[in-house]
């Protein structure tokens, strides 16, 4: 096991904290009341950096398919030839990270500048000092809008004051726009490829004229092959997911890959790139389509050479890997437990390797942009890297391209408000309102304000609305799969513990509720007055009408239905995660939902996750995510996948995949809940780091925000808070007694003593 030691220095070395800054001054015992203050630095502002234009950081490198163009620049590069990361408006936002080694330092003052060049002479605009505090998705005013032109190389820089004292300029960021602009284009990177090589290559005696060849992780890839024969001839070459009896497995289960290729080698050494074969499924429809410059891909993990007609040498067989942009350093963890350890590497993992596509898709079966997925991989993409253009782009497009399920429709709402929340960036809110409104299917409301897909209020015309035009009937679904489809071995209730559908259905309407909650903060901030009153009062009168229809007083739980007496752990888990359960029956409601077990797929386990540690069980919530069992994450470790199953094992769903980023939960709930750390308001200028450690006994993390990293460090005796400039954290200390105390916080590394 890593040694403890190590451990607990790991935060501050990912944070890069001066070293000054390491030592509390003072002699007396930090505590909740006596917080340490770390020692200052080098006093004053330092330049700012990590600069976000539209929300795009990596805007300068020029890629021809898919790799780098070394010597290419922005100037230089050709349209048909190259790709970049295009910005997609002529009014992008501008974002930085606030640098200060000061404590308690906040931004009061901004200064942009903009060229043609990156000497930054002659200046197109200059912003003067504008007195805000904003750093993220800042916006400049028309005269600096009005310098940017399509098809233009630009570049910027920004300089802030930090308590009144003035940073230096950060250094200049480029940046390209796009031609034929739209109105509310996202700005989008190009998809890329990695060169990625065997971790292991075995030469099976039996199988004297095959080698083996394990990359250690499945990814979505192409193979190439550099090859040495003595003269023309044959080899067969095979790639998959699964491995059997220490050979690629060429007959794998579900939907998992296998794909066999005869290559025609020729005398002497030669580069083989091979071109990966289409499937009809997940290229086709309403599926994403690999670009053309990158060409198909598949997953795959394991590849085999077999030599056929005439001896060869394998030179070097690389994977050549799809990635959209993936910072690997922008989120970190450990703990003192290994298994929790390799649960957040393969959940991690999963999210940059399902990102090949540049939008959220279910995974390899069909490639299709579903809503529920693309929640789920929004909430984790967040606590693993900083990056927020994948999420908005995939949910505008699920405005207009929606799936069936009447939750799923309404988590649109949903993810426009996380999207705000994490970026401060109201302008896809802005544009999307009225459809928003949609989504939140006010249009299915019965007098009583809750809504039901039962009561004939499903018409063409309300399907029309919210842009549903054919395909499966309109209808709830609560979790997936339900019973006795695709050969499930829990077909009996499927994964939905039994839910009894009715015309009100508690799922559902949790998320109703949890959709008018956004569109009620939609329209206080645009100032929609009357659509404000509205959902207020909607709001109000839907929780009334929740407690009253699907609550049991006798059992403190709450039923699925309003005539049934069942009670679901879903039915539990969607009201504790939303807000909905009153204070005095949490208790009840989460001991039920820790009876239940884990009676819900991969997805359901983000709610469940999400109530326990809502209803204050840390405790619970490790247990879960340390789990061996079937339904467990370790699991899917011990059946040989690296990116997390469609499903917890195969029994449960024979036609999975073994790449879903629906099923890495822990990559989100590990930092936003375990380590703790949350935006408590749009563009995270004010954070709660609420660490729920259960029994690990330390833990270090590095969580992204777009103000900067926000670094936790725990242990039995003491806790680390080091929060960025311009950043205000509320911060939750939990006591080995079971109590806590709530501190506020300013920047700088704060210390608490948690006895």
């Amino acid at each position: 096991m890593r040694s403890i030691f190590l451990t607990l220095a790991f935060c501050f070395a990912v944070c890069a904290i001066p070293a000054a800054l390491a030592e509390s001054p003072s002699t007396e015992r930090p505590s909740a009341e006596n917080p340490s203050t770390e020692k200052p630095g080098t006093a004053g502002p330092e330049a700012p950096e990590g600069l976000l234009t539209d929300l795009l950081e990596d805007t300068e490198t020029v890629f021809r398919n898919g790799f780098p163009a070394d010597g290419i620049t922005l100037e230089t590069l050709i349209p048909s030839v190259h790709q970049w990361a295009e910005i997609r408006t002529l009014s992008p936002s501008f974002s930085w990270i606030v640098r200060d080694s000061r404590q308690n330092v906040h931004q009061t003052a901004w200064q942009i500048q903009l060229s043609s060049n990156r000497s930054m002479d002659p200046l197109l605009f200059d912003s003067g000092k504008v007195e805000s505090a904003a750093s993220s998705s800042v916006f400049l005013p028309e005269a600096g809008k009005n310098v940017l032109r399509e098809d233009g190389v630009f570049y910027w820089r920004v300089r802030t004051w930090n308590d009144g004292i003035m940073s230096p300029w950060s250094r200049s960021k480029g940046f390209r726009t796009g031609k034929d602009l739209q109105s509310g284009e996202v700005s989008r990177y190009p998809i890329r490829l990695a060169r990625e090589y065997p971790v292991r290559t075995v030469n099976v005696p039996e199988r004297a004229k095959e080698t083996f060849f394990d990359f250690g992780k499945a990814a979505f890839g192409q193979i190439a092959l550099t090859v040495s024969a003595e003269k023309d001839g044959e080899i067969l070459v095979r790639v998959g997911e699964r491995v059997r009896d220490g050979a690629v497995d060429r007959k794998p289960a579900g939907s998992t890959r296998f794909w066999e290729y005869r290559v025609a080698v020729q005398s002497g050494m030669h580069e083989y790139v091979i071109e990966t074969r289409r499937d009809q499924r997940n290229t086709s429809g309403a599926a994403f389509l690999m670009p053309a410059y990158i060409g198909e891909v598949m997953p795959f993990r394991y590849a085999e050479v077999e030599e056929l007609d005439v001896p060869v040498r394998i030179e070097k067989i690389e994977r050549r890997s799809a990635y959209y942009h993936f910072d690997e350093s922008a989120g970190e963890f450990r703990s003192s437990d290994e298994r929790l350890n390799a649960v957040w590497d393969l959940c991690r993992y999963s999210i940059k390797a399902t990102t090949f596509l540049g939008v959220y898709v279910d995974g390899d079966r069909e490639r299709i942009p579903y809503e529920g997925d693309a929640l789920l991989n929004q909430l984790s993409h967040y606590g693993v890297d900083r990056e927020y253009s994948m999420a908005r782009f995939s949910w505008e497009y699920l405005i207009f391209h929606p799936t069936w399920p009447t939750e799923w429709n309404l988590q649109c709402c949903q993810m426009a408000w996380y999207d705000f929340l994490y970026t401060g960036d109201i302008r896809g809110v802005e544009r999307l309102y009225e459809e928003l409104k949609k989504k939140s299917l006010i249009a299915l409301s019965e007098p009583n304000g809750l809504i039901s897909t039962r009561k004939g209020k499903v018409t063409k015309e309300f399907l029309e609305s919210i842009h549903i035009h054919s395909g499966p009937q309109f209808r709830d679904i609560v979790d997936w799969p339900h019973k006795g489809l695709a050969g499930n071995e829990n077909a009996a209730s499927g994964e939905t513990d039994g839910f009894v559908f009715e015309d009100f259905n508690s799922v559902v309407n949790a998320y109703h509720y949890f959709a008018l909650n956004s569109m009620y903060r939609f329209a206080s901030i645009l100032g929609k007055t009357e659509d404000e009153v509205f959902f207020r009062e909607r709001i109000a009168q839907v929780y009334r009408a929740y407690q009253e229809t699907f609550f049991d007083p006798e059992r403190g739980i709450y039923r699925d239905g309003g005539s049934t007496d069942h009670a679901s752990l879903h039915a539990n888990v969607f009201p504790l995660a939303f807000g909905l359960v009153p204070e005095e029956h949490r208790k009840s409601v989460a001991d039920f939902i820790k009876s239940r077990g884990m009676r819900c797929s991969v997805y359901g386990a983000q709610f469940l996750l999400d109530a326990v540690f809502n209803g204050g069980d840390g405790a619970y919530g490790l247990e879960r995510m340390t789990a061996d069992d079937l339904r467990s994450w370790l699991n899917m470790i011990r059946v040989g996948s690296t990116i997390s199953l469609e499903a917890w094992d195969d029994r449960y769903k024979p036609n999975q995949d073994w790449n879903h980023a629906w099923g890495a939960a822990p990559a989100n709930i590990i930092p936003r809940k375990l380590v703790g750390v949350e935006p408590l308001e749009p563009g995270c200028g004010r954070i709660q780091v609420k660490p729920q450690p259960g029994n690990l006994k330390s833990f270090t993390a590095k969580v992204p925000t777009i103000r900067g990293p926000v670094c936790v460090e725990w242990t039995l005796e003491c806790l680390k808070v080091t929060v960025p400039a311009n950043v205000t954290a509320e911060v939750t200390v939990p006591h080995s007694d079971g109590t806590s105390e709530l501190r506020e916080v300013g920047s700088g590394t704060h210390t608490f003593s948690v006895r």
